[in-house]
């Protein structure tokens, strides 16, 4: 069967006349925070911003990629493998990543889940105590500063009324099961949330299986009618998370559960663990004005077993090793002023603050090996202390200039240090000690047109910047001593323009068209012995048409579709490395060549049965189109579409609210390429998905 190709834009123009930039559950009107930083309906802002606030259907709910597949512009590939984040991108920003998140903004309840490099995780995301993820995406996003090129924020729940205990326990194929438990309630001027969950698997790969606790705990303080304290704390293990590495096309043809074999000889993996807490005081000072503080503080340790071979360890002295080893320390903090009021006579609303963030790394490498024992810890071979702070400033505003027309605005300047003492200094291996600097200000501006209550028309345009995190600075592409000073920040002028439509109750339908140039894109130059360097892309373009479709069709019906048509090029040649170990770029990179990692389209449609109790039914479709791996566009994975169905019953008497389900996954049991690996240096691009899956589960609620 050939994969679906979604790739004629005319085709998605008609799908996404009948779709919209929506929320997935019109039924209650939602509220989101994340573009304007107070509370508004997504509908009356002048960007494209989605809120999700139900879990799926019969689902897992332990990754990210669960909640947002019905968002149009955000891929987020559940990668199986839990050595490695899941890969999240918006619009095509963040798509080069092949570990870790970066081009996308992160945050957990106001608090950063990004370091201030630019660089994130989304591993530690509670699912099971959030209330809502947002998504918002396009020129706004850049005023949350570095890396914005979008942004992904998850709230956690607030304490219930009455109170509530909450067990939950799914599992299925390939050894996967969630155990989760939680309380919340109000007590007084007290409200808490409170959460632990595991998750274990065997893994669809060889060599793929993991174990992770994730703990939450949101507990709010109403000190008085005008101020209150929120503590939000959360902690995360990964102990020996197994890393299957990715496939060549060939490996992947002959069998997509093998592994390389280079990850069974080093017994590839990764241990993490995180413990972060979170102090935010919101105080209404009167009528008009207010005040919120945010303080965080949190540490992080990283240890991952890679692949490097021996021979190349040996032959290279300024090699890093393949063990790595990361201990983080890191904080912030924000104060922000929100002032509502009336300026000539119209509402206005105008928010200024200040953000500082610190990151401390002590970045330490290890031989891979001990004699001729192989995936252990050896002789040291790097050991430096990273840090990185940002310091920011920020206003925005929004100005109802008429009965039909808001104006919203804003600006944010930032500073971006970086600093790395070497205190590994050995033959072959000078000091690499430096600083640099980067900074950046960020204009936005949006407008919207209130045409007819049913039909809303907006247009924004703003600049947006990403520094290159430690990780790209750490290698000069001339192999010398030193940081990547030469790197240049990415910077792009963004622009949007869409509808919002409301044609009847029930239904929420609309159409956003955007376009980002950047310049100095940031790409790979040249991959030896486990050292990656990076350049600068003089430009580059996203642009496309991304919608999203919700209606009732009848009593406990519901249809739901997202549609986004991507083109991401880059505009400029430019040369880079083909083979494993060049030392330097050598083959040329065409103008027009497709950007890697990023789908020339995704869709998705679910057709959803059922209410607050009783039976319970779904029907969904996950679409990905072709997605280049290499700068050179010399590979591809194909597209896809994925079906899959769910079915329960929800039982509601008295306190209690049992909830089971089943799942089914990839009902045609099609062998597909789920996420890729951009630019890997030894061609193993290809990270497949499981064939057909099964999942069962309950879910209790005690009140």
């Amino acid at each position: 069967m050939r994969p679906p190709h979604l790739r004629p834009l005319a085709g998605g123009i008609f799908i996404a006349l009948a779709s919209g930039v929506a929320a997935q559950d019109a039924q209650l009107a939602p509220v989101v925070v994340t573009a304007t930083r107070t509370a508004q309906s997504p509908y009356d802002i002048p960007a494209a911003i989605d809120v999700v606030a139900t879990p799926p259907d019969g689902s897992l709910d332990v990754n990210l990629s669960e909640r947002v597949q019905a968002i149009p512009g955000i891929v987020a590939r559940d990668r199986q493998n839990y050595a490695q984040d899941t890969q999240v991108s918006i619009r095509g920003f963040g798509a080069r990543s092949t570990f870790g998140i970066r081009g996308v903004r992160l945050y957990t309840d106001g608090i950063p889940a990004s370091m201030p490099d630019g660089q994130g995780q989304v591993s530690h995301f509670n699912l099971d105590s959030a209330d809502r993820v947002e998504v918002l995406r396009g020129p706004f996003s850049a005023l949350y500063g570095n890396a914005s090129g979008g942004v992904v924020q998850l709230f956690t729940a607030d304490g219930t009324e009455p109170p509530e205990l909450r067990f939950g326990i799914a599992g299925g194929s390939n050894g996967n099961l969630r155990a989760s438990v939680n309380a919340r309630g109000v007590d007084g001027p007290v409200d808490y949330n409170v959460d632990f969950t595991h998750f274990r698997t065997s893994g669809y790969r060889d060599h793929s299986a993991a174990r992770r606790e994730s703990g939450n705990a949101k507990i709010g303080w109403k000190i008085d009618d005008d101020a209150r304290l929120t503590l939000v704390v959360n902690t995360l293990d990964v102990p020996d998370a197994q890393d299957p590495l990715g496939l060549t096309r060939a490996q992947y043809r002959a069998d997509p559960r093998q592994v390389a074999a280079v990850a069974n000889t080093f017994d590839t993996r990764k241990s993490a663990d995180q413990q972060q807490a979170g102090l935010i005081y919101d105080q209404r000072i009167d009528d008009a004005n207010s005040l919120r503080v945010m303080g965080y503080y949190g540490q992080r340790g990283v240890t991952q077993y890679l692949s490097i071979p021996v021979a190349t360890q040996v032959a290279q002295p300024g090699n890093s090793g393949g063990v790595v080893d990361l201990d983080n320390e890191y904080g912030g903090g924000d104060v922000r002023w929100t002032w509502r009021d009336t300026l000539a006579g119209r509402p206005f609303e105008l928010a200024a603050g200040m953000a500082y963030d610190n990151q401390e790394q002590h970045r330490q490498g290890y031989n891979n090996f001990v004699g001729g024992t192989l995936g252990v810890r050896g002789d040291k071979r790097r050991d430096e202390i990273d840090r990185v702070f940002d310091f920011d400033q920020y206003a925005q505003a929004t100005w109802r200039i008429a009965d039909d027309w808001s104006l919203m605005g804003g600006v944010r300047h930032s500073d971006v240090r970086f600093r790395s003492t070497d205190h590994y200094i050995a033959p072959g291996n000078p000091d690499d000690s430096g600083t640099v600097k980067y900074s950046a200000t960020t204009p936005v501006f949006g407008v919207l047109w209130r045409a007819v209550p049913w039909m809303h028309v907006y247009a924004n345009w703003g600049r947006g910047f990403e520094t290159p995190t430690f990780s790209e600075l750490g290698y000069r592409a001339d192999r010398g001593a030193g940081l990547a000073f030469d790197l240049k920040p990415s910077r792009s002028h963004n622009a949007e323009l869409g509808l919002k439509l409301r044609p009847a109750d029930g239904i929420e339908t609309g159409l956003a068209v955007f376009r980002a140039d950047s310049d100095d894109e940031l790409a790979v130059a040249t991959n030896l012995g486990g050292r990656t360097t990076y350049q600068n892309i003089a430009r580059s373009r996203r642009q496309g048409i991304e919608a999203s479709f919700s209606a009732g069709l009848a009593r406990n019906l519901r249809f739901v579709a997202s549609y986004t048509h991507l083109q991401a090029t880059f505009r400029t040649p430019f040369l880079t490395c083909v083979a494993a170990g060049c030392p330097a770029p050598d083959t040329s990179v065409q103008a027009g060549t497709r950007i890697p990692g990023v789908p020339r389209s995704t869709g998705y449609a679910a057709l959803k049965y059922g209410g607050e109790r009783g039976w319970q039914a779904g029907l969904d479709m996950n679409a990905m189109g072709a997605t280049s791996v290499n700068d050179l566009g010399t590979e591809s994975a194909p597209g896809y579409a994925l079906f899959g169905m769910s079915g329960g019953y929800v039982f509601d008497q008295g306190p209690w609210r049992v909830n089971t389900f089943a799942r089914v996954d990839n009902l045609a049991d099609r062998h597909v390429i789920g996420s890729v690996i951009v630019n890997d240096g030894n061609g193993r691009y290809y990270e497949p998905s499981p064939g057909r899956t099964f999942l069962v589960g309950v879910d209790v609620r005690w009140r």
